[in-house]
């Protein structure tokens, strides 16, 4: 139960600062607003959420996770190309299926140097459960292979470049065809496994 409460509250601090900051602009908007607005006080506000920046990020952090697990879920006998291309998939799923809510949480996130930078700093984490699971998964040293570092670092671009046409589309591209395109340049590097 209180597992629950704490997770409506960090969804009602993520609301409403999602709706200030597509109607504000992030500089504009402060942590007393966005608690004002959700509700709680800002002490509450700084026990769900470090910081303005993460209460953003925090929207698309759960991806990362679950791209290690998608990926993990794969057979083991499947392509790289094959497995990562689903990995990166469930993401651009995730947000496609709240398309309206995910397309402004993106396009903030990419405007915004301050939310760029912390959500690069998550894809370095990515990377390194990617590769990880990689590693695992072809039976190669991760300390010493390049391989699964590589095959990582270009799956989350692909992802990057999807989420960058997507949202400077407002949406009307095919998150689904750009991901296909997006592994079909990069297939024959991420099969090229030794």
């Amino acid at each position: 139960m209180a597992q629950r409460k704490r997770q409506l509250v960090s969804d009602e601090l993520s609301e409403a600062a999602l709706q200030l900051l597509a109607l504000k602009g992030f500089d504009a908007v402060t942590i007393d607003e966005i608690a004002a607005t959700a509700g709680v006080s800002k002490r509450t506000f700084f026990r769900y959420f470090a910081s303005k920046e993460d209460v953003v990020v925090q929207f698309l952090a759960d991806m990362g996770t679950g791209m290690r697990v998608a990926l993990a879920s794969r057979p083991i006998e499947e392509q790289p190309s094959v497995a990562l291309r689903h990995t990166v998939w469930v993401s651009m799923a995730a947000c496609a299926d709240h398309s309206d809510r995910a397309l402004r949480v993106v396009q903030l996130i990419l405007r915004t140097p301050a939310l760029r930078a912390r959500f690069l700093e998550r894809q370095d984490q990515w990377r390194d459960d990617l590769a990880a699971e990689l590693a695992q998964r072809l039976g190669l040293d991760p300390d010493t292979e390049l391989y699964p570092q590589l095959a990582a670092g270009m799956a989350l671009t692909a992802f990057d470049t999807v989420l960058q046409r997507w949202s400077g589309s407002d949406g009307a591209e095919d998150p689904a065809e750009l991901t296909d395109r997006a592994f079909a340049v990069i297939a024959p590097a991420l099969d090229a496994v030794e």
